[in-house]
């Protein structure tokens, strides 16, 4: 029977009835748990993928875990949530450059000074921009790429560096014993520093957990760095791939280990002297 004044009657019992699942933004510190792993953590990030949005969790181990943002697949004080992407907040300027210095606002680029920064590949080269790019600009420092250092004294004769036109230059796997610490050890120039860091390559730089991985792995000797990497992650093999997506895991200096952040910073230091 159909009441005009009130439409078809639902006789659907109500446990059969969909209950809605309510929608929670996926807030910075937001703590859930995933319904199919019973992983626990709080919200880290939430980014886009070519498989859809994605959020981070990390534990209170400092474990990181990414999870696709499916309709209810988090638990939230135990009930089923489905986690959403929050709302844009209106941009506002930063207080500090992702290097932690200090902004200026409307600061033009300096006129580019003499003195460089060489670094060893390109990867170096879009990591420093990622984190230093507003200092250099304001400080007038140029950074180029070697393709590696074989040949770095030649390289320092070349640009005839002085006291008006210093030269940093900052080395993968900076450490006793190698090829790179002899080739530094080369090169004897007091308006010259050369500087490095102990890894096998500037991705080791990035925090694991900014990736979202637990860490680095251990590459078998003779294997190549990079796509042994992408294989022990479970990555498809491609490195130009992988590192655009740990570069754009970085967000400021926090994201980056110590090692490489001192060294940057001395390098900067060094070719601005009495700028």
């Amino acid at each position: 029977m159909r009441s005009r004044e009130y439409g078809p009657a639902d006789l659907t019992p109500p446990w059969k009835r969909k209950v809605p699942v309510p929608e929670v933004p996926a807030e910075t510190d937001l703590v859930v748990e995933e319904v199919t792993t019973g992983f626990c953590g709080a919200v880290v990030r939430c980014e886009t993928t070519a498989q859809g949005p994605v959020v981070t969790l990390e534990d209170r181990f400092g474990k990181c875990r990414a999870f696709p943002m499916e309709p209810r697949g988090f638990l939230l004080e135990g009930r089923v949530v489905t986690l959403v992407r929050p709302a844009a907040a209106a941009p506002a300027a930063p207080a500090r450059t992702a290097s932690g210095s200090l902004a200026v606002p409307g600061a033009r680029a300096r006129v580019a000074r003499a003195g460089r920064i060489y670094v060893e590949g390109r990867h170096d080269a879009e990591l420093v921009e990622r984190v230093w790019g507003d200092d250099l600009r304001i400080e007038g420092v140029v950074v180029e790429y070697l393709e590696g250092i074989d040949d770095l004294p030649d390289v320092v004769r070349s640009f005839g560096p002085g006291p008006d036109a210093r030269l940093g230059v900052l080395v993968d796997h900076l450490v006793p014993g190698t090829k790179e610490s002899r080739i530094a050890a080369s090169v004897a120039d007091e308006n010259v520093l050369i500087v490095g860091h102990p890894y096998i390559d500037v991705w080791e730089a990035v925090k694991p957990a900014s990736v979202g991985i637990a860490g680095w792995p251990r590459v078998p000797r003779g294997e190549d760095w990079k796509t042994g990497v992408c294989r022990a992650l479970g990555w498809a093999e491609n490195t130009g791939a992988a590192w655009q997506r740990i570069l754009g895991s970085v967000r400021s200096y926090k994201d980056l280990e110590p090692a490489l952040l001192g060294r940057v910073e001395e390098l900067i230091d060094f070719v601005t002297v009495g700028g």
